[in-house]
């Protein structure tokens, strides 16, 4: 083989491999959105303090999956069914980074397990009647002194080093604190208490300097939940079916396996959420019997081919008990 010929081949093969390299290693600035992991809630709830009932049937949170792609892994996800691409803009809103949207997801996840513990306990314990010591922190509202400081699940134990038993009691605490002084809170996060000092200020929508907290009782009992690296509010309504199921007698799913998604507030509604085709698609590769759907969802739902499971719709946590077959309580 002639020089020529030799450069020419290497050169060909040179190009082939960083033709390669751009398509399956050089990231765009685009993801894969799609279907993702759906885990049987139950055995990831633990509760302290109260009688267990451990269930056979499955109750199934299902998710959303996105990461960012390279040429290649956007061609692959455009010619999945089950796949999208979509730019960073449909997932982070202006502004925020991907470190902030991850934190703030991890914040709304922690808010949903607090509100759906809210909602059984309220049910099943003579919660808030019957409460622990402390005051929890439901949600901390953005954009208030209070965020990046304060988190969903801190118990406040004191303020000011005045003693916390009660939700009552923290805002009493808080109402007699000087409006420009910096407040001390004693809390107590994964298990170690510290100090945080936070000052009264702006909060969106007000002129009034505020914290910018909620604050509820603390529960009577310990519930602890694992998420893992899930993020958001989604899973709200499975959380409490998962616990509710854990803690009354016999199983709520009749041995089915039942999905769903939801957000959940304090007062058991349930909302809408994002992504639910790609939801039920996972609903189905778990071979589940049921989806229970957010009412204000079902309307993206039609048309779509669920084969045999069957879509119930649900406005409340009553709707979702009700849909498996249980009385009010």
């Amino acid at each position: 083989m002639s020089r020529l010929k030799r450069f020419l081949s290497g050169l060909v093969v040179a190009l082939i491999i960083g033709f390669a390299f751009l398509l399956g290693w050089v990231q765009l600035p685009y993801y894969s959105l799609g279907p993702g992991p759906a885990r049987d809630v139950e055995p990831l709830i633990q509760v302290t303090g109260h009688q267990e009932f451990p269930s056979p049937g499955q109750l199934i949170m299902t998710t959303v999956r996105f990461h960012t792609v390279s040429v290649l892994g956007a061609l692959i996800a455009w010619l999945d069914p089950h796949q999208a691409v979509v730019s960073e803009h449909v997932l982070y809103p202006p502004g925020e980074s991907a470190d902030q949207e991850t934190q703030r997801a991890l914040s709304q996840m922690d808010q949903s397990k607090i509100d759906a513990t809210y909602v059984v306990l309220r049910r099943l314990a003579g919660y808030p009647k019957a409460h622990g010591d402390g005051a929890l922190i439901e949600f901390v509202y953005p954009g208030c002194p209070a965020e990046g400081t304060l988190f969903s699940g801190d118990v406040i134990h004191a303020i000011n080093g005045s003693p916390v038993h009660s939700q009552n009691e923290a805002a009493a605490a808080l109402d007699a604190a000087p409006v420009h002084a910096p407040i001390t809170f004693q809390v107590e996060a994964a298990g170690e208490t510290h100090d945080v000092h936070v000052t009264r200020g702006h909060c969106p929508g007000t002129d009034r300097p505020l914290v910018g907290i909620n604050l509820i009782d603390q529960f009577p009992f310990d519930v602890q939940i694992s998420s893992g690296d899930v993020g958001g509010p989604s899973a709200g309504l499975m959380w409490a079916l998962g616990l509710y199921d854990l803690l009354t007698p016999g199983d709520l799913t009749g041995g089915r396996t039942v999905a769903g998604t939801g957000t959940i507030d304090t007062r058991g509604r349930v909302g809408p959420i994002g992504g639910i085709e790609d939801k039920v698609v996972g609903a189905q590769r778990e071979g589940a019997d049921l989806f229970l759907v957010p009412a204000d969802n079902m309307k993206d739902l039609q048309g779509v081919d669920t084969g045999d499971m069957r879509l119930v719709s649900v406005a409340t946590f009553q709707d979702a008990l009700d849909a498996l077959g249980t009385a009010p309580v």
